[in-house]
């Protein structure tokens, strides 16, 4: 599929998708996340695609929030419809079945930020600011950030975030959980290559199953989670990928995952 705001690339199982507005800072109008949602959408019944890489255009964003464009005069059915369609997005991304990393590369700001936190993990450039500015537009974070954040990095450090709309840092971010590693600007794609690549060379069966254990356990109680947890083990332990990772380990040998 074509896109004009994006770019989709695969190469040895790794998808990389670029948001591709630059002169925009990247920012998600309407017609973005459209094309986001369809390309995770292609993605996630790709059985070639094994990881995918989410990052932005250009040195100067990730992706730098809404189009403030399009929210000025809305009214409130279409503010919700469009926090709808936004959510959808981050749900998509959230529960592709695979490992989807954020590599953040400059701003991250409100929509950016949100869009990084559906991610399974995020890697930061030294010179990435993340926040979720929305109330000093007289908004909140419409795309899951009021519920994402304070998950990664507690109430106290998302009220402060969401409430004051400031910005902070990539030493900061990873200081409060919401950024995993930071690294040099001219090193972040290749070191969050390097990690896409390492997944990609494991059990597609075994990464679905260790998402969702994760996932769906932090939607529910401890002994919910670990009845989720023995289930999920059950199935990966009848597998063949768990008996030739197993055999292989034994022999001391690279296993030969076949996904099933």
């Amino acid at each position: 599929m074509a896109f004009e705001n994006i770019l989709c690339a695969v190469d040895a199982g790794v998808a990389t998708v670029t948001v591709n507005r630059p002169d925009k800072l990247n920012a998600l109008n309407a017609a973005t996340i459209a094309e986001l949602d369809a390309c995770f959408a292609d993605l996630a019944a790709d059985g070639d695609v094994r990881v995918v890489v989410l990052t932005g255009a250009g040195p100067k964003a990730f992706v730098a929030g809404a189009d403030i464009g399009e929210l000025a005069d809305m009214t409130a059915a279409e503010a919700e419809a469009l926090a709808g369609r936004g959510q959808a997005l981050m749900n998509r991304i959230e529960n592709l079945g695979k490992p989807v990393i954020a590599a953040v590369n400059g701003f991250a700001l409100g929509g950016g930020c949100e869009l990084a936190m559906a991610c399974t993990f995020r890697y930061a450039g030294a010179s990435a600011r993340l926040g979720l500015p929305e109330t000093g537009l007289g908004l909140i974070p419409g795309y899951g950030g009021t519920q994402r954040l304070p998950r990664l990095v507690g109430r106290g450090r998302a009220m402060e975030m969401v409430l004051l709309g400031n910005m902070i840092e990539a030493v900061d971010a990873m200081a409060i959980g919401l950024v995993n590693k930071i690294y040099p600007d001219e090193e972040l794609m290749d070191a969050t290559l390097d990690v896409a690549k390492t997944l990609a060379g494991k059990s597609t069966l075994t990464l679905k199953m260790a998402l969702q254990a994760v996932g769906g356990g932090l939607e529910t109680d401890q002994a919910a989670g670990l009845r989720l947890e023995a289930s999920l083990f059950g199935i990966c332990g009848g597998s063949e990928d768990a008996r030739e990772g197993c055999t292989a380990f034994l022999e001391k040998r690279k296993p030969g995952f076949r996904d099933r």
